[in-house]
């Protein structure tokens, strides 16, 4: 493997940049080695995989992804990081064509803006603030994507892996499912970090699938996901009402798709959301 960059070089790395790690960018830096061993060997590549990363930040992680992929596209919005990530691949000792760094958004990064070679897996520590949003997004624009790996607080994870009558489970467990099964990967300390978060984080893998239904559109049955969950307490029938038009009509498309009006978000399968976007005639899409 690539060598990595230990608590030491980090340091050294972000004192010579000036680079000061903010709140409001998400930056926790890994340091420790063996977590990047451990997270690149957890996602299971293979030397065709394209992989795309999310903040690499300082580089660690970059590098043990480029000693196990064909290449790497790098999504970095802070400027300095974005422009001395090549730098510090050279120095470690890793092939500079085999990466491309985007100094970009990742809520925003489009399929055109990544290019080719088109990444077939996600894998990256994630800023905790938009880890679920950034996750959604980039699974709905590129289908490329096959598998991926990423790192999120931990109380994120156990949401994006839950299954229905789960507490945790909502809206990002059922959006996740409607792109891919999802699992646990394991737990990580917030000592492998710099600056350490008062948080544990968690690995989620998942494996692209085909949507549950093909003939309802994404963002329809997001809608209903979203208006399901937006007052979780109440019964479908109640909670759904003003995204199908009224009581009566919501109560309708969920007699049609087989689910009972009286029963809550919670308990209802990403298949069982799709069914009833399919048999309402009236809702508006959502966003990702």
């Amino acid at each position: 493997m690539t060598g990595l960059l230990g608590p030491a070089e980090i340091r050294e790395l972000a004192a010579r940049l000036g680079v000061t790690p903010t709140k409001k960018l998400g930056q926790n830096f890994v340091h420790d080695p063996n977590t990047v061993r451990r997270i690149v060997a957890t996602a299971g590549l293979t030397a065709d995989d394209v992989v795309l990363e999310v903040g690499p930040g300082l580089g660690s992680l970059t590098l043990g992804l480029l000693s196990a992929a064909a290449h790497v596209h790098a999504v970095e919005i802070d400027p300095v990081l974005a422009g001395t990530l090549p730098e510090t691949a050279k120095a470690a000792g890793a092939d500079p064509g085999r990466l491309t760094v985007h100094q970009a958004d990742a809520l925003r990064v489009t399929a055109a803006e990544v290019g080719a070679p088109g990444p077939t897996a996600l894998v990256a520590n994630l800023p905790y603030n938009v880890a679920v949003p950034v996750v959604l997004h980039l699974l709905a624009e590129l289908p490329g994507l096959r598998h991926g790996l990423v790192m999120v607080q931990k109380e994120v994870a156990d949401r994006l892996v839950a299954g229905p009558g789960s507490k945790t489970y909502g809206i990002p467990s059922v959006k996740l499912a409607w792109y891919a099964a999802a699992r646990s990967a394991g737990r990580v300390p917030p000592n492998v970090f710099w600056p350490v978060p008062n948080v544990d984080s968690g690995l989620v893998a998942f494996t692209r699938r085909e949507p549950p239904r093909g003939d309802v559109d994404r963002r329809r049955v997001f809608a209903v996901v979203d208006a399901a969950f937006a007052q979780r307490r109440k019964t479908l029938r109640a909670a759904l009402a003003g995204w199908a038009g009224g009581a009566d009509r919501a109560a309708a498309a969920l007699v049609a798709a087989g689910v009972d009006p009286g029963a809550r978000g919670e308990s209802l399968t990403v298949q069982q959301f799709a069914a009833i976007a399919a048999s309402a005639t009236m809702g508006t899409p959502a966003a990702e």
